[in-house]
């Protein structure tokens, strides 16, 4: 995977995004967000905001600010804050979530949601997210992992992983390759629908 894969995979995306993965990866984008809303008063970074599809069900007293890669779905997600009026959204920025530009601990919470498949640099990635984050504070992410047992579903894994760049995710990517070299404290995981195919990990940064 690389930048130029990336966009030119969520360009093609972009204009029927919310139709086919709205439905799709619903249950991982609420479950994340409903985590998040048991707290106002934060200043989140939602980092792969996308289409913005999330946007909405943030807790209005919490502060957002998202981020992605893709110029054309950001379009998406401006057009979706103006539309719906979301003024707790503070911002939405093209930036590559390997170099975020944001000051050290500048966050409450960052929540990744469909993004570390995705990214070129997923260890650089999740060092980013935890500079970023204040100590103390919280990383959510919602993610594909590889099965870990050998069966049907990693053979599948393993036969669509030379199409990543086609597909715009890595299907074969396992959550050991995500935090190798991370100093981050994994305070839970859960597996969620459809099929246990993705999974919810909270981790805390010391």
């Amino acid at each position: 995977m690389d930048a130029e894969s990336i966009r030119a995979a969520y360009r093609r995306y972009a204009g029927f995004y919310d139709r086919v993965f709205g439905v799709l990866l619903a249950s991982g984008r609420h479950a994340a967000v409903e985590w998040l809303n048991r707290r106002g008063g934060l200043r989140i970074l939602e980092v792969g905001v996308g289409t913005g599809l999330s946007l909405s069900d943030y807790r209005k007293d919490n502060r957002v600010v998202g981020i992605d890669l893709s110029t054309d779905m950001l379009k998406v997600a401006q057009e979706r804050v103006e539309r719906e009026k979301l003024d707790h959204v503070d911002g939405l920025l093209e930036m590559d979530a390997g170099k975020l530009a944001f000051a050290d601990g500048s966050f409450d919470v960052v929540v990744a949601m469909y993004v570390m498949t995705v990214v070129p640099d997923p260890q650089g990635t999740m060092a980013e997210l935890e500079r970023v984050c204040k100590p103390g504070g919280d990383i959510v992410i919602v993610n594909h992992f590889a099965a870990p047992e050998p069966g049907v579903r990693r053979a599948v894994e393993g036969w669509l992983s030379p199409l990543s760049k086609k597909l715009g995710w890595r299907p074969d990517f396992t959550l050991d390759a995500m935090m190798t070299g991370s100093r981050l404290a994994v305070e839970s995981i859960r597996t969620l629908p459809p099929f246990g195919l993705f999974s919810l990990l909270h981790c805390r940064r010391g």
